[in-house]
């Protein structure tokens, strides 16, 4: 397999900012639907699965190989007929899809420390430096996001200072002037760090947020913080197109993951449990200590697909994310998941392809 980096690069011919695009009223999100409507019944597809499933779970298998590194050994699918090189371009060209209207993912875990943060990052770094419109992340983290501290700071503006400017802002300028933007293209707004006004960030305040940026970007992904009842959670989830949940490859991790898509399901948001990919990120050296197969088949009975994003010395860090310094099976997970979220952009008819079709379930390592 021949390691590129360049991809992972921003283009030299990109240039750093770009031109404000036309304002276009996309569709709305999927309206929230109740209980009875979705139909949702809070557990998974197989009748046998009960909480004995979790110590099944917790059984590592007795290998040779390690499960993380089997599992990292079909992440690229060993496609009959199909180089590496190939298959790599044709994720390229996926990734590189046109989007019909603004698309927005918002990237959710009840459990802190699952590296939700670092995956907003990871994903939004690959997005922005392989297509040519605009990406940004936006920390709703009301408990000292660190969304800000992942990429070079070059402001000390944040949501709350872009809140003030909305009455203000005419172009794409006068955004960028909150905004900061590392190597990759990606922009964030960093969260607020005074804990009195990062609690009173409510539905309404996210809401103007989303209407203020989605003139002049494509790709929005939003970093929530542990807490579903939070009052902006509200309005993340109603105006999000899809969910990524992050999880950690351990059993109270995977079920702090398992009872937040009981939540949505329950309170009227089954269409996006559909419609979530779920993340699992080894923060911690070494071998998993469950049984990944087992893990992989409870939540793919529930949701759009699983990936796993391996340790590396580079996200551990905590600190500035470069996409050239992760290792290529780390880069190669984010390449993945890039994909999967590309598959569900918005046609020239507003549509999305996972409401156009059955849910595709896929095994993505």
């Amino acid at each position: 397999m021949n390691n590129r980096d360049d991809d992972y690069r921003p283009r030299p011919d990109a240039p750093q900012t770009f031109p404000p695009q036309t304002p276009w009223s996309p569709p709305a999100a999927p309206s929230p639907r109740s209980t009875a409507e979705s139909g949702y019944t809070p557990v998974p597809a197989d009748p046998r699965r009960t909480g004995a499933d979790w110590a099944t779970v917790a059984r590592r298998p007795d290998a040779g190989k390690p499960s993380w590194r089997r599992a990292l050994d079909r992440l690229w699918g060993q496609q009959s007929g199909v180089s590496a090189d190939a298959r790599r371009e044709q994720q390229i060209e996926r990734i590189r899809q046109p989007i019909s209207s603004d698309y927005r993912i918002a990237f959710l875990s009840l459990k802190g420390g699952v590296g939700k943060t670092t995956i907003t990052v990871g994903l939004g770094s690959v997005l922005a430096s392989l297509r040519r419109d605009n990406v940004i992340a936006v920390d709703a983290n009301p408990d000292f996001g660190t969304l800000g501290e992942r990429i070079p700071r070059q402001t000390m503006s944040t949501v709350r200072d872009l809140l003030a400017a909305r009455p203000r802002i005419r172009s794409y300028a006068d955004i960028r002037e909150h905004t900061s933007q590392s190597s990759s293209r990606l922009e964030v707004v960093a969260g607020e760090r005074d804990p009195a006004a990062s609690e009173a960030f409510t539905e309404q305040d996210y809401r103007a947020v989303i209407d203020t940026l989605r003139a002049h970007y494509n790709l929005i992904l939003t970093d929530c913080g542990t807490g579903i009842m939070h009052s902006a959670m509200d309005g993340v989830l109603s105006l999000a197109h899809a969910l990524v949940l992050v999880s950690s490859p351990a059993v109270d991790g995977a079920k702090s993951a398992a009872a937040t898509l009981d939540w949505l399901g329950l309170h009227g948001y089954a269409h996006l449990v559909e419609r979530t990919v779920v993340v699992i990120s080894a923060h911690r050296p070494g071998a998993a200590s469950i049984d990944m197969d087992e893990l992989e088949r409870h939540f793919l009975a529930r949701c759009r697909a699983v990936v796993v994003v391996p340790f590396d010395p580079h996200l551990a860090e905590g600190s500035i994310v470069e996409i050239d310094r992760l290792r290529p099976r780390t880069r190669a997970a984010f390449m993945q998941l890039a994909e999967l979220m590309a598959d569900d952009f918005p046609d020239a008819g507003g549509r999305h392809a996972s409401s156009q079709a059955p849910v595709q379930r896929h095994r993505t390592w």
